[in-house]
């Protein structure tokens, strides 16, 4: 089983997904005009503009709730990982798929806005919606919903509360069924309040997680200062095959480095338009524009200042694919995490271990808190008109059950098929947005058009198309 579903996973996850993230990527940000340079200030201002309404939340709130999804265990262990297979190059192309996915994620979380839903009195959508709105193909959308809660309501939370226990009983020697028990009743507190509380929490819990985990990268960088141009050029160079130290291994740094970016930042997987829907604005593109944004705090900031730790302490190793390493800094150390961790404790020996397991705790689980409003979004959907909560109460003991579940045991198989998941979501929304391309496109022309005139652009949208 464990093979078949590896077969299935590596097709899934082929360099058709990561050419068609490519491909859309590059013509998101033709079509536009490059919105991710010659925006990225309105960017900046849309971020703290606006307010929450009883509807929707500010969207500020809904940029933390996208970040809570995308920033998670791949920013320490995903950077980790391409630099082990891919070598320094592998950040340069983590950079590149960050800069042409905001595009992307541009484009998919204003369609998310475009197509929302007023549900049980607060604002639903993401790509179910305008798959089957904007598309009509409800069969489509079926297929999309149902993917979604199966893998971000029941097999990736699991994997996520794994992360935390194993890091926080090797930082400080918590039982693992200690750290579930905890888990569970902090989510069971925040989900049953609905999006509005898991929104606040992301508000108050993701500036601070990811803002004292960039401080820590920046005292380290800080600390050597002298090796910074080195640093960058030999990140540019393995990149761009002028190292001869790692000229071998170019295409897995290419490989390596697109793949964990496109999964860390999940620009155009479908799971950001889900937070953008639930956002009030007075036009699609506000919110698209906040989220394009939200891939570069999650890559640019976060991968880069996990990146630079690593890379500054020279604590990591990279392999050979002919078998061996190329280089050997660290040896017998495992890839992942742990690279982090010595690289924190090379200068921070006491802290070291519990710094990271600490970050881990916050970037993990505010992915399950995303992962629990994701899934309920699309349970909302597969209900359509029926009113009963019974399905919400029963998606949310489940999902309390996966998060316990996998703090004591984990099956390996859980990652494999949540990886399965996200990957089918990513294949079914880049086919959706390509084929709506044109509504994008109708959006943001509006948008421009307003601001050129000197209005603060409004879409009414009753008029949707």
């Amino acid at each position: 089983m464990e093979d078949i579903l590896k077969q299935i996973n590596d097709l899934v996850w082929s360099n058709a997904l990561i050419y068609l993230c490519l491909i859309s990527g590059i013509y998101f940000s033709v079509r536009f005009g490059f919105p991710q340079i010659r925006l990225i200030g309105n960017m900046w201002k849309l971020l703290f503009s606006g307010g929450a309404s009883d509807k929707g939340i500010s969207s500020f709130q809904a940029f933390s709730l996208a970040i809570s999804g995308r920033v998670g265990t791949g920013n320490i262990a995903g950077v980790a990982t391409a630099i082990a297979m891919g070598g320094p190059g592998a950040v340069f192309w983590m950079w590149v798929i960050a800069f042409v996915g905001s595009a992307s994620a541009i484009v998919e979380a204003a369609l998310g806005q475009l197509y929302k839903e007023v549900k049980d009195g607060q604002y639903r959508g993401g790509p179910a919606f305008y798959i089957q709105k904007g598309l009509k193909m409800k069969g489509y959308a079926l297929v999309f919903a149902a993917v979604t809660v199966l893998s971000t309501g029941f097999l990736l939370p699991s994997v996520q509360s794994n992360s935390i226990a194993i890091a926080m009983n090797n930082a400080f020697d918590i039982p693992v069924s200690y750290t579930g028990i905890g888990l569970c009743i902090i989510l069971g507190i925040i989900i049953i309040g609905g999006v509005k509380r898991i929104s606040r929490a992301a508000e108050f819990i993701v500036p601070f997680m990811a803002g004292g985990y960039i401080l820590m990268a920046l005292i380290i960088i800080a600390l050597n200062y002298q090796q910074i141009p080195d640093v960058f050029k030999l990140i540019i160079t393995s990149a761009l095959n002028m190292e001869s130290t790692f000229g071998g291994v170019v295409g897995m740094a290419i490989a390596w480095g697109v793949k964990r970016g496109i999964y860390s930042n999940e620009a155009g997987q479908g799971t950001a338009p889900h937070a953008a829907a639930a956002a009030e604005v007075s036009h699609p593109m506000k919110q698209g524009l906040v989220q394009g944004f939200s891939v570069y705090v999650d890559t640019l900031f976060v991968c880069t200042a996990t990146a630079l730790m690593i890379l500054f302490t020279g604590m990591y190793n990279v392999v050979n694919p002919e078998g061996g390493f190329i280089v050997e800094h660290i040896p017998g150390v495992a890839m992942g995490a742990d690279y982090t961790q010595y690289a924190v404790g090379k200068h921070f020996p006491s802290i070291g271990s519990g710094f990271v397991a600490i970050s881990l705790l916050f970037f993990a689980f505010t992915t399950i808190m995303a992962y629990y409003y994701i899934a309920e979004t699309n349970m909302t959907y597969l209900q359509g008109k029926l009113k009963s909560q019974i399905f919400i109460w029963v998606l949310r003991a489940l999902i309390l059950i996966a998060t316990y579940f996998g703090t004591v045991k984990t099956a390996e198989s859980a990652w494999t098929l949540g990886d399965i998941g996200v990957g089918l979501m990513a294949w079914l929304n880049l086919i959706a947005i390509l084929l709506l391309h044109n509504k994008a496109i109708m959006l943001f022309k509006d948008y421009e058009r307003q601001r050129k005139a000197g209005i603060d652009p409004v879409y009414h949208y009753e008029d949707t198309p």
